[in-house]
């Protein structure tokens, strides 16, 4: 039998600070929040008004491959850890796009490869406790005659991609080794070795 939801406590927004508002808005909150036990209590939070964005993980089930990109990533440089992430593709999913013509578009233009049959997976915040982002993950089909371009992203952009092309248990090797760190990739891997070992 499935659990009852969480009751949601009220909350009430009080004010809004904007600190920062460069690619993305900085903004800190006064909330009042009831508690559980029924007295009432007011936080102040800051949250990094991200949006939205959507993420694929490109795989070949015949030949048992996945695509991923390696890219230079400034959040992990700035604290001293691995700085060349290797993840799914993803983008930011523009205003009046939908989640799936996001990942066509960066599929194509990360990885060079035209997608087949994209499948959303599920929609989740990848951290709640700071940013607003929500991310919609996706998997979808590739074989080699699907690329239509090299890849490698926009130069434009500021984007310096490499295409990696490896089979799903090398990947998931590269998680436990400490080599892939990204949250969303691990899950897409995870959620691609559940489907086929017939998991539900």
């Amino acid at each position: 039998m499935a659990k009852e939801a969480p009751r949601e406590p009220g909350a009430e927004l009080r004010s809004t600070e904007i600190l920062s508002q460069a690619r993305y808005p900085l903004e800190t909150y006064e909330i009042a929040q009831r508690r559980r036990d029924g007295s009432e209590q007011t936080v102040t939070r800051e949250v990094y008004r991200v949006g939205e964005g959507a993420a694929v993980l490109l795989h070949d089930p015949l030949r048992g491959s996945v695509v991923l990109v390696r890219q230079f990533r400034a959040a992990p440089f700035v604290n001293g850890d691995r700085a060349v992430l290797a993840e799914v593709c993803a983008g930011v999913v523009e205003r009046g796009d939908t989640p799936e013509e996001t990942v066509r578009k960066e599929a194509e233009q990360e990885t060079g490869f035209r997608l087949r049959d994209p499948r959303h997976v599920f929609t989740l915040y990848p951290s709640p406790g700071a940013t607003s982002e929500k991310l919609h993950l996706f998997t979808a089909l590739y074989d080699p005659t699907d690329r239509a371009g090299p890849g490698g992203g926009e130069p434009g952009e500021g984007e310096d991609i490499e295409v990696l092309e490896l089979s799903l248990d090398d990947a998931w090797a590269m998680v436990g080794a400490g080599e892939i760190t990204d949250a969303k990739t691990v899950l897409l891997l995870q959620h691609l070795r559940l489907e086929r070992a017939g998991t539900p």
